[in-house]
């Protein structure tokens, strides 16, 4: 599987269908059969992944957190409650439900972020806003983050 990355805008139609760019439809991995598990991202934006990295990655974490632990039970409830499969249409559009885009802001143009192994769709004036919101440059945050990781072969 390759790796998603970059960023394109286009139009969401009506019905809520969106294209991906060729450049991130190469990466969606074959054992996904074109399916993505689409739901509330971390920040004010809809995270989609392919679901056999959902099945095998990120849906396994979940299912060992204690359902006893209050943040545990919630961040479980708020994740499974927004999650929906989604099949890229015969023209390779990713329908995003209505509740979602709601959630998201996105009216009319939606940003599409390559994140690893994820893709995120974005208001474009909400990741402007986003991107505004930090106080420290890129080169700082670059340096704080990454200083040590590299040098130990870490990945975050």
């Amino acid at each position: 599987m390759g790796t998603f990355q970059g960023s394109e805008t286009f139009a969401l139609d009506p019905k809520g269908r969106v294209n991906i760019p060729a450049k991130m439809k190469k990466c969606i991995p074959a054992e996904a059969k074109s399916t993505f598990v689409v739901m509330r991202g971390v920040d004010k934006c809809i995270a989609a992944y392919p679901k056999n990295i959902w099945e095998n990655k990120y849906k396994p974490q979940l299912n060992n957190l204690n359902y006893f632990d209050r943040d545990h039970a919630r961040l479980m409830r708020l994740m499974y409650s927004s999650c929906e499969d989604v099949t890229l249409d015969s023209i390779q559009r990713l329908m995003l439900p209505k509740e979602l885009i709601a959630f998201a802001g996105i009216e009319g143009n939606v940003m599409l972020i390559g994140l690893d192994d994820r893709i995120e769709f974005w208001n474009p004036d909400e990741y402007t806003q986003y991107l505004n919101s930090f106080d420290e440059e890129y080169e700082d945050i670059a340096q704080k983050v990454m200083t040590g990781n590299i040098d130990n072969g870490v990945k975050n």
